[in-house]
Formats: C-alpha cells, sequence, structure tokens
C-alpha cells in the first residue's frame, strides 16, 4: 500500500452514504452517530432528511452533504438552484449536485457553464462547499474532459466521478483523467463502487481526495488492522 494516511486521515476522506430510496429516520440517526464515531468528513444524504440530520450532527465536525438533482441530473438550473438554497437553509454545509447529462451529451457547454457557474456561486457566497458530479458511465472522455475544464475556470470545490446510481462507478482512469485536466484548481472525489480497503487506497493514490461509499466502515476496520499489522 503506496498510501501513506493515518486511520483518522483515511477516515477524514470519507463521505458517509445513504441516499437509498426508502431509508428511513432511524437509518439516519445511525449514519449521524457512525459519522461521528469514525470520524467520516460528511453525511451524504438527499435533501429532505438534511434538517434531521443537521440537528444530529449540530455538535459534531461532521459536514452534512446535501445531493442535488439526484441521481439523474433532469431538473432544471432555476430547480436545482432552489434545491441548493432549500438544503443550504436547513443546515447542509456541502452540495453534491448533478449535472444535467443530456445536455452535455448534445454538446451545449454553455448550458453546463451556466449551470455550474450559478450553482457554485451560490455555494461561495453561504460559505458552502460544492461538488459537480459528472456521471462519467454514460460519458466519453471527450465529454469528462469538457467538464473539467468548465471546472477548472468555474472553480467547484470537486469534480465528482458518479452517483452509485448510474450503470458504472468510479474507475482509477477516470480518477486520474479528471485529476491531469483540473490539477490542483479542483479536487477530485471517487464515488461508486468503493467497497472495499484496496479500492479506496487505489482511489486515493490516483488522485481522489474524497471518498464517497456507503462502506466506509468495513473500509476504515481493514486499515486499523492493516496498521496494527504493520506495527
Amino acid at each position: 500500500m503506496a498510501v501513506n494516511l493515518s486511520v483518522k486521515e483515511l477516515a477524514n476522506l470519507v463521505d458517509h452514504t445513504l441516499l437509498k430510496a426508502d431509508a428511513q429516520r432511524a437509518e439516519f440517526k445511525k449514519l449521524c452517530q457512525e459519522a461521528n464515531d469514525y470520524g467520516f468528513k460528511m453525511v451524504a444524504i438527499n435533501s429532505s432528511p438534511v434538517q434531521h440530520c443537521a440537528e444530529l450532527l449540530k455538535e459534531s465536525p461532521v459536514h452534512v452533504g446535501a445531493a442535488i438533482g439526484f441521481p439523474l441530473g433532469q431538473a432544471t438550473i432555476e430547480t436545482k438552484v432552489f434545491e441548493v438554497a432549500n438544503a443550504i437553509s436547513n443546515g447542509a454545509d456541502e452540495i453534491d449536485y448533478v449535472i444535467n447529462i443530456g445536455e452535455l451529451k448534445d454538446g451545449n457547454l454553455a448550458y453546463i457553464r451556466q449551470e455550474m457557474e450559478e450553482i457554485v456561486s451560490l455555494c461561495r457566497e453561504k460559505g458552502i462547499l460544492s461538488k459537480v458530479i459528472l456521471e462519467n458511465c454514460y460519458l466519453s472522455d471527450e465529454e469528462k474532459v469538457a467538464v473539467c475544464k468548465i471546472a477548472k475556470e468555474v472553480l467547484p470545490d470537486f469534480v465528482k466521478t458518479s452517483t452509485g446510481f448510474g450503470t458504472g462507478g468510479a474507475t482509477l482512469a477516470d480518477v486520474r483523467l479528471m485529476k491531469e485536466v483540473v490539477g490542483d484548481k479542483v479536487k477530485v472525489k471517487a464515488a461508486g463502487g468503493i467497497r472495499d480497503l484496496e479500492t479506496a487506497l487505489a482511489m486515493v493514490e490516483a488522485g481522489a481526495e474524497r471518498l464517497g461509499t456507503s462502506s466506509g466502515i468495513p473500509i476504515v476496520e481493514a486499515y486499523k488492522e492493516f496498521m496494527e499489522e504493520k506495527g
């Protein structure tokens, strides 16, 4: 394992995720408790439970992240901006929004730029981190590069590989490609299909500075064991 991280540092890269349609309040309470106990960076949730989770985590350093336009990205810009503002007012301090994939596939880069500018501007104004989800499983490398080039100018905090709800998740090739384009201007978040320690560390080594996963606990526990064995 080439990545040189403490257990605490690895845990702090994790966005602890619960985005399923039938998630209930008891599950969100458990999610928030786990995130606090393990020192995860954020709970990644849909916008409806934001207020509940923000209340649960009000004394915790764990951030509350709202997924916007999730998972398809097919809401209007105005709708996404409203959803962002509403999530922030309810206590979200990070925003992960899905781009309009159809507009990108149609070559409408002006639309992708406008959407990014409006959402990132609002987040910046409110002091909130912003992440742009590309959903790479549907995109050509040229389309991924095009969005990352826009991000390099608009400057969201992160570009993100996937929702975890598409036909594929994060790949090492995509993380490397995105990082190569955005450089040090924007960070990269890998999400989707990160279920074990080997994959998590490979994503970090490829350039990811956040990991979206619902497997954060087994990943961190496996790393604890590895570090203990290492001595």
